[in-house]
This record gives C-alpha cells, structure tokens and sequence, in this order.
C-alpha cells in the first residue's frame, strides 16, 4: 500500500508564498491522480488541486487558479504545492492524497490514500 508524507507547511503572512511536498512510497504504480485536498475547522474537506501522476491532467479549483500550482518529480516519487499570493481563508490543514482509478478526480471521497496532513496558516 502506497504511503504519502507531506511536508512544508507553516505561519506565514497574507500575500506570501509556501510550497508543501508529497512524497510517495511503497506501490505508486498503480497511482492515477494524485493532488491536494484542505480541510479548515468546522469544515468539509475540499479539492484544491489534483494532477495526473503519468499523464497530462491537471484540475484546479477556482478559489485557487492563478495562486497555486501543482508539479511532480516522478524520479522521486514527488508532488509539489506551489502557493502564492497566500490569503487567510487559505488557512487549512492540507492533505495529499493518491487514487488508483480514472475519474471523480476532485471528490475526496474517492481517493485511496492519504497524508497525514500539513497545517498551513495565513495571517492577515
């Protein structure tokens, strides 16, 4: 079973930068996206931005699109969250996660694996 470890998280002030990384082990073989999910207090988790791990997808959410940007090193098993322009609702934990089938990209309930999570806070 795949296994994702986030790092790179942190305090930082609105407009400024953070880039959180993925790193996969075990089979990512198998691994068809693989992205960022965030969950702020009291709520749902939501799709932030999810790529395909060999293929040339990639779906961003809106209240993200032109602030983040999400990249791979598949030599190193790797994702990366590239966060600019950080604004307070940005505040989250941030959670990578890995699924094994073609579809339902953005809905977090179909992934199959997960890091244990990253806390990402934005001051204004």
């Amino acid at each position: 079973q795949a296994q994702l470890v986030e790092s790179g998280g942190g305090l930082v002030q609105a407009g400024g930068s953070l880039r959180l990384s993925c790193a996969a082990s075990g089979p990512t073989f198998s691994m068809y996206y693989m992205g960022w999910f965030r969950q702020a207090p009291g709520k749902e988790r939501e799709f932030v931005v999810v790529m395909c791990w060999r293929g040339d997808c990639t779906y961003t959410a809106d209240s993200v699109k032109g602030r983040f940007t999400i990249s791979r090193d598949n030599a190193k098993n790797t994702v990366y969250l590239q966060m600019n322009s950080l604004k307070p609702e940005d505040t989250a934990v941030y959670y990578c996660a890995g699924r094994n089938r073609f579809g339902q990209a953005m809905d977090f309930r179909r992934y199959d694996y997960w890091g244990q999570g990253t806390q990402v806070t934005v001051s204004a």
